[in-house]
């Protein structure tokens, strides 16, 4: 038992995202022993922060299922990762990889194309979802979209290609999530916990109200004080209401973590 963890912890993983989807990656890989740095940009644009390790940029520590995210330097990173905590760093051309040489590269952005990850970056390359060939920029894929093959590891070829509409939830897609009316400065008025009914008031961009199409449980809230552009995804409201957990992982990120463990896994152990 001890062997594995000792064997974990000198297998550094990179994480570039720090969003939820990514913390999920970041939280199951930590429990099981690896150190864990993630690359995130300065003014992280993630809406469901309670749950994101994103939310350390800003506060300069956060907490996620009972794990620390510390906002750190890259040359801090891995003494902070090995020491009890995920180290977040401000990143976004992933130039502290050459600084920290990581075991694995994990690409969690969730940006539906490759934004410069390459195979050689790391001994092990995982990316998530579309816009990457596993063989070609990344050793394997792991599938985001919800159905079927959610939390799958590809090996050869790609992920199922975005639809741009979100998964259905309580029988609820697009409505759940609320988009920026106008270009502007955000401004919220509910918070993530609230529980809001159709056609309220959630935010403002600039002086123009962002109004809810459906009610429920808001579960996502962009940061007050970043400026966006008309149509930016602002917040997410989950039809489901007070029975939906807003303080942890979703099952989503957590089978696409499962993935990323069972490929990671499977690499150190040498069948890939």
């Amino acid at each position: 038992m001890n062997s594995y963890r000792e064997m974990f912890k000198s297998c550094a993983v990179v994480i570039r995202g720090a969003g939820d989807l990514a913390t999920g990656v970041a939280i199951r890989l930590f429990r099981c022993g690896f150190p864990v740095i993630m690359l995130e940009i300065e003014k992280p644009t993630v809406i469901r922060r309670t749950v994101s390790f994103a939310q350390a940029v800003f506060d300069g520590e956060t907490e996620v299922e009972g794990v620390r995210g510390v906002l750190t330097e890259a040359k801090w990173a891995l003494s902070e990762a090995c020491n009890g905590s995920v180290a977040v760093v401000c990143d976004p051309d992933a130039t502290a990889i050459e600084t920290i040489k990581p075991a694995v590269v994990v690409d969690a952005i969730l940006a539906k194309k490759n934004l410069g990850t390459t195979k050689d970056m790391a001994d092990f390359v995982v990316a998530l979802g579309p816009g990457f060939t596993a063989g070609v920029d990344c050793h394997a894929v792991v599938e985001t979209k919800r159905g079927h093959n959610l939390g799958r590891v590809i090996y050869s070829g790609s992920a199922e290609p975005n639809t741009g509409v979100p998964g259905i939830i309580g029988g609820y897609g697009i409505e759940r999530v609320m988009k920026s009316p106008a270009e502007g400065i955000f401004r919220s008025v509910a918070r993530i916990g609230d529980i809001v009914a159709p056609d309220a008031v959630i935010a403002y961009v600039g002086e123009t109200p962002v109004v809810t199409t459906i009610g429920g449980k808001v579960r996502g809230m962009l940061m007050d004080g970043l400026r966006v552009p008309v149509g930016f995804k602002v917040a997410d409201v989950d039809p489901r209401g007070k029975e939906t957990d807003h303080t942890s992982c979703s099952d989503k990120a957590m089978a696409i973590a499962g993935g990323v463990l069972e490929a990671v896994l499977h690499h150190l152990a040498g069948e890939q």
